[in-house]
């Protein structure tokens, strides 16, 4: 029998209207569990003064540096006990998922029993890190919890200056948008990185991402240390079939107001079918009906993948596909939120060749932000810091035209100095060759 509930008014605030309450979930545990009552009375406590009650500190598990969140009451009564006593520590476990975040029902059910059996019942899958969030447990069973969930086959994720657990989107397993093994490539860098997700060692947290394709489902733009984006480098492939089975269906209206108009660079346009420029190579085009076509001029493409998931089947991503790397990307820096800049333009992934380069460039950035960064630092701010030219020189990559974050805003360009420029140049490969 559980012991007497803590008056909740409060809370009770929020079970009230159409919407499905958190508190309902902990109001059904704690029928069960003196640790959630005594949960509910610390939140009702936090809502009454407006204040957070928990406090860090030290608690791991063997043989790891992170992964455990500890998390201590700072509520105590008046002979300075904790006041919600059952209640006192509320720490959480950050396992890593599996690569595109698949499960069985066997796995998941095992994971209830577990945290049933040593936690508050509290799971959250998953966690802003991407971490499976075992939430709400004792010291005493932190390591009891961590040695069931590990005999399982799971691990750790990150915490601390580490190389924090990775993100990979469902991907090939059931998009057909996917433009590279997402679950592979995600294995292998993970895999690669171990201990310096378990030995917490860096200035300040890395974090990886995969995205199947530009839709970036995994939001790896804006909230990855390293993106790694699919794409391709040929023209958008077409099927006049479905072409004209989505017209007959949608009409031009919505072609025109939902493809051709929201184009970002135009490079959609309805054509009749004699007048599509059929000797251009960038030019692929489909189907509307037995005179009409949409034209696409793949130079000008920007793989949005709008007009791609409007249209899908119609229109598909091209044959050639690798991955575009991008670095830097997070929200809420120091300096404001940074999204992540283009160092690979397209990379091949289908050799265990090209996932091997992946890995070798993966960990030259890591070496490098290990190195170079200040404490607290992200690698995004490291780059703004240093500039990007020292840190591609660093990692050992060649500017290219696609690194450009913006246009110069000014036209004029000083020129002298580069007689002289080229003169060193020329000197230096006459001397070569000599």
């Amino acid at each position: 029998m559980a012991k007497q509930p803590h008056p909740t008014p409060m809370l009770d605030e929020l079970e009230k209207g159409p919407w499905p309450s958190f508190i309902t979930g902990l109001k059904r545990l704690a029928k069960e569990k003196d640790y959630v009552v005594d949960l509910l009375g610390h939140l009702e406590h936090s809502y009454e003064t407006r204040k957070g009650y928990w406090k860090g500190g030290t608690v791991g598990v063997f043989g790891y540096g992170g992964g455990v969140i500890p998390r201590f009451t700072e509520i105590k009564d008046e002979k300075g006990e904790p006041r919600f006593k059952d209640a006192a520590e509320f720490h959480t476990l950050r396992v890593m998922p599996p690569p595109g975040m698949h499960y069985d029902t066997a796995t998941l059910r095992k994971f209830c029993d577990i945290w049933e059996k040593y936690g508050s019942g509290l799971i959250a899958l998953h966690g802003q890190s991407g971490d499976i969030m075992f939430q709400g447990c004792t010291t005493e069973n932190v390591q009891k919890a961590f040695d069931e969930i590990n005999e399982m086959g799971f691990d750790l994720g990150g915490a601390g200056p580490a190389v924090r657990t990775a993100m990979s989107c469902v991907g090939a397993a059931r998009c057909e948008q996917s433009c590279y093994d997402e679950a592979k490539a995600h294995h292998k860098i993970i895999n690669n990185f171990l201990d310096d997700i378990h030995r917490p060692a860096l200035p300040y947290k890395f974090k990886f991402k995969f995205s199947g394709c530009p839709n970036d489902c995994m939001n790896s733009i804006q909230r990855a240390d390293m993106a790694v984006i699919g794409t391709w480098r040929d023209n958008i492939q077409t099927d006049d079939e479905l072409g004209k089975k989505w017209f007959a269906k949608h009409g031009m209206n919505e072609l025109v107001n939902d493809v051709v108009a929201m184009c970002p660079t135009r490079a959609l346009q309805i054509k009749d079918a004699k007048d599509v420029r059929r000797d251009n190579p960038y030019i692929s085009a489909v189907a509307l009906n037995d005179t009409q076509c949409l034209e696409i001029d793949n130079k000008d493409c920007v793989r949005c993948m709008h007009c791609i998931n409007v249209m899908t089947g119609a229109l598909a991503p091209g044959k050639d596909k690798g991955a575009t790397i991008l670095v830097g990307g997070k929200s809420h820096l120091k300096i404001g939120a940074l999204m992540g800049t283009v160092i690979v333009p397209f990379m091949k992934l289908e050799t265990e060749e090209d996932f091997d380069k992946l890995v070798e460039l993966a960990q030259n950035i890591v070496d490098f932000f290990a190195e170079n960064a200040l404490e607290h630092e992200r690698a995004g701010e490291m780059i703004e810091r240093i500039g990007l030219a020292n840190f591609l020189e660093g990692i050992g990559l060649d500017v290219d035209p696609n690194m450009v974050n913006n246009p110069r805003m000014n036209p004029y360009v000083r020129t002298d100095g580069w007689d002289e420029e080229v003169a060193k140049i020329n000197a230096k490969k006459q001397a070569a060759a000599a």
